[in-house]
C-alpha cells in the first residue's frame, strides 16, 4: 500500500468514528422558550439579565442556543396558545415568568422541563408537590415570604404614622392571590390596620373605578400585591396613585423606576439570572424533579423623592436610611 492510500484510509477511519461523536455533541443545538404575560419592553432588565448569565455559563444565542420568546402583550387569554405553540416547536425546556405563564405551561405539557423564573405560590398553585422535591417536570424560583406584606404595611405606617386604612389592590387571576391577600391580612391585622381589598378580575379598565372606589373611602394608602399582570400595567397603577394622591407600596422596583412612591421586595432581575442557572442544569441532564424550587435570597427597598414631593408627602430620614436606593 502507498503512503497516499495509506494517508486517505486513516483520514476515512477517522471520519467515520470522529464524525458520529461531533454530531452527537454539536449537532443538536438546544432549544427554549420563554413565556411571559408581558412584552417584549415590559420586564427588560429581566430578560437581559437571564441572557447574560446564559452567556456566562457559556450559551451563545444564536450559536449554540436557540431561544423562542413569547410574549402575551398583557393578554393573559394568549397564553395557552403561546404555549401550545412552544410544544409543537419541541422546544427542550420553556422558562416561564409568573404563576399565569407557568399554569398554561403546565397544561400544555407534562414532558418538557419548565423552569419558572417566579412564581409566588408554586405548591399551593399546584405546580410542584414541595419545594424540597418538587416531583413532575416544573422547577425554578418562588417568590414565597412571608413577612413581605408585613414589611410593606410596616413602611407605610413609618411614611403615615395616622393611617388606620389601606386598601389592597389583587389581581385575582394570579393562582397565588389567596395566599398574599391572607398574609397581608395576618400582617394587617398585627399591626392594627383595616384592609380595603379591591379585586381586579378581567382587565386594565377596572383599575380606574378601583382607585375612585379608594379615593372615596377611608384609606389613605394603598398596597399593590404581586401579580405579572400588575407588573405590565404599571404605568397606569403608578398614574393613577399620583392623580389620585395616594402613597402606594409596590412589590418590585419596576413600579418606583415608573414613577411609584416606594417600593419593598425580591430582586426578580436575580430570580432571572438563577433561571439560567436551572436552564443549564436541566440541558446538562439533570431532572426538574430532582431540582428543588429556590426561595429568594436577595431583596430590595427603593423610594422615589420625586413622587413624594408630587403628592405632598415627606418621607422620614429613618426610612430613608435603610433604602438600597433613592431617585432624587
Amino acid at each position: 500500500m502507498t503512503k497516499s492510500n495509506l494517508f486517505w484510509l486513516l483520514a476515512t477511519v477517522l471520519l467515520v468514528t470522529v464524525a458520529p461523536v461531533e454530531a452527537q455533541q454539536f449537532g443538536k443545538v438546544p432549544r427554549i422558550g420563554l413565556l411571559t404575560v408581558g412584552s417584549s419592553t415590559s420586564f427588560p432588565t429581566r430578560i437581559e439579565g437571564f441572557r447574560q448569565r446564559l452567556r456566562e455559563l457559556g450559551y451563545v444565542e444564536g450559536k449554540n442556543i436557540v431561544i423562542e420568546y413569547r410574549y402575551a402583550e398583557g393578554k393573559e387569554d394568549r397564553l395557552p396558545d403561546l404555549a401550545d405553540e412552544l410544544v409543537r416547536l419541541k422546544v427542550d425546556l420553556i422558562v416561564v415568568g409568573g404563576g399565569i405563564a407557568t399554569l398554561a405551561a403546565k397544561k400544555a405539557t407534562s414532558t418538557i422541563p419548565i423552569v419558572m423564573a417566579v412564581a409566588s405560590d408554586p405548591v399551593g398553585s399546584g405546580f410542584v408537590a414541595s419545594l424540597a422535591r418538587p416531583g413532575g417536570n416544573i422547577t425554578g424560583s418562588t417568590l414565597i415570604n412571608p413577612d413581605l406584606s408585613g414589611k410593606r404595611l410596616e413602611l407605610l405606617k413609618e411614611v403615615i404614622p395616622e393611617v388606620t386604612h389601606v386598601a389592597v389592590l389583587v389581581y385575582r387571576g394570579n393562582p397565588a392571590s389567596a395566599l398574599l391577600v391572607r398574609e397581608t391580612e395576618s400582617a394587617a391585622q398585627s399591626l392594627g390596620l383595616q384592609l380595603q381589598i379591591l379585586d381586579i378580575r378581567a382587565s386594565s379598565d377596572e383599575l380606574e373605578n378601583a382607585f375612585g372606589i379608594v379615593k372615596k373611602g377611608r384609606s389613605k394608602a394603598i398596597q399593590v400585591l404581586s401579580s405579572a399582570f400588575f407588573a405590565a400595567q404599571r404605568k397606569k397603577i403608578v398614574e393613577l396613585a399620583a392623580t389620585t394622591r395616594l402613597p402606594a407600596v409596590y412589590d418590585t422596583s419596576l413600579y418606583v423606576e415608573a414613577g411609584g412612591l416606594m417600593s419593598y421586595g425580591v430582586d426578580i432581575d436575580d430570580l432571572y439570572r438563577r433561571a439560567a442557572v436551572y436552564v443549564d442544569k436541566i440541558l446538562k441532564g439533570t431532572k426538574p424533579s430532582d431540582l428543588p424550587v429556590e426561595q429568594p435570597m436577595k431583596f430590595e427597598f427603593i423610594v422615589n423623592l420625586k413622587t413624594a414631593k408630587l403628592i405632598g408627602l415627606t418621607i422620614p430620614p429613618n426610612v430613608l436610611v435603610r433604602a438600597d436606593k433613592v431617585i432624587r
